[in-house]
């Protein structure tokens, strides 16, 4: 098959997340099988107009904020020629409505909508456009094949007015290869707990540090690692020294994959504190080295966590039940080694050679014509 594929950002660029983590680990394998695949997403600072990343032609065009106005545009002039026997749009922050100015069959892959989600997150007016913009999915994606990465997904996208019987919901995976126990590396002797990710003000990251003030008032000794980058690190380290967690919290910045296996390995729990995620594919690194999460009992989030399996689910927004539920892993090694047994045998269900597997699978069944019905 010849391939485009959209998203607003490619896997090198430094604000990418989890998103193009999904996309590179599932197209980067389609192009090993011989697909010739396309990427158009926007450019950054130092970055080429062109590349090829592990098989796949990487275009650039316009920037964080004018990718969607340009994409069109680029299209028609650079990659239109190229008759893609399909498109694939991953629908990423912002749709870019594909289906009414490329020409060719396409393939709606959603990770994630925001909906009132936005409004926690951006100013107002770029949380009403968001909004505004997500109103016409319904409409405009109607007569596409569809993809979601969790049920969670697939059931906003019907709640938008998309098919159910068009959308296949495909998890991702984990790199099982790479992300291992080792029974030579110890848990850190003091409950260390972490979050791993962007730092952004509708991850909750902020209730977490308010149940680990919490747990320190109560003589309870835990620390919380917080790694990652984005602009509400400021906020988050003014909290912490609010709350007079110098002694208990530790910002990472940037952590390689090296070190994020390392600290999955290390620490007590991983902690994913967001009320509304596509997956949550860290849960399932962490849980590919046998460390349990906590997380928010929230979309996307109850498919990556099983409660009381793999970890526990608490109320979004909870800092008390954070706190409760960090101090009851804290007290007890044996939960954690419990949990984390349970979290270890659920991530060898998923693998990226399985997603691009069933990912392969789908786009071949949407470049078949229906089979007409008999009379």
């Amino acid at each position: 098959m010849k391939l485009l594929v959209l998203n607003w950002q490619d896997r090198t660029n430094p604000q990418a997340g989890g998103a193009e983590v999904h996309l590179h680990e599932i197209f980067g394998r389609l192009a090993a099988r011989g697909h010739r695949v396309s990427l158009l997403a926007s450019g950054y600072r130092g970055a080429p107009a062109r590349a090829v990343i592990d098989g796949i032609d990487v275009h650039r065009a316009g920037g964080r904020h004018t990718f969607n106005a340009v994409a069109p545009g680029y299209y028609r002039r650079h990659l239109e020629s190229e008759r893609f026997d399909l498109v694939v749009e991953a629908l990423n922050k912002v749709p870019l409505f594909s289906p009414l100015w490329c020409g060719r069959p396409t393939v709606l892959l959603v990770h994630h909508l925001f909906g009132a989600t936005a409004f926690r997150e951006a100013s107002f007016p770029v949380a009403a456009a968001t909004w505004l913009l997500e109103r016409p999915i319904g409409r405009v994606y109607r007569r596409s094949p569809a993809q979601a990465i969790s049920r969670s997904t697939a059931e906003d996208m019907v709640a938008r007015g998309l098919r159910e019987s068009a959308i296949r919901v495909i998890y991702p995976g984990v790199e099982l290869g790479f992300y291992t126990p080792d029974p030579a590396v110890p848990r850190l002797p003091q409950p260390t707990f972490l979050y791993l990710g962007r730092l952004r003000r509708y991850k909750g990251i902020q209730f977490v540090l308010r149940g680990v003030a919490a747990l320190r008032d109560r003589g309870t000794p835990v620390r919380l690692l917080i790694g990652g980058k984005g602009d509400y690190e400021p906020e988050l380290r003014r909290l912490a020294a609010e709350l007079r967690l110098g002694d208990r919290v530790e910002f990472l910045g940037f952590v390689s994959e090296e070190r994020k296996r390392e600290l999955f390995r290390t620490v007590w729990a991983n902690v994913f504190p967001s009320p509304k995620e596509g997956w949550g594919i860290t849960n399932l690194e962490a849980a590919a080295c046998a460390t349990p999460t906590i997380a928010s009992d929230s979309p996307g989030l109850r498919e990556s966590v099983m409660h009381g399996r793999t970890g526990i689910l608490v109320r979004h927004g909870d800092a008390g039940a954070l706190a409760e539920a960090i101090g009851r892993l804290a007290a007890s090694p044996a939960k954690v080694a419990r949990l984390g047994a349970g979290a270890l045998e659920f991530a060898q269900g998923f693998t990226w050679d399985g997603a691009a597997e069933r990912t392969e699978e789908h786009l071949r069944e949407a470049l078949t014509p229906p089979t007409p019905l008999s009379r």
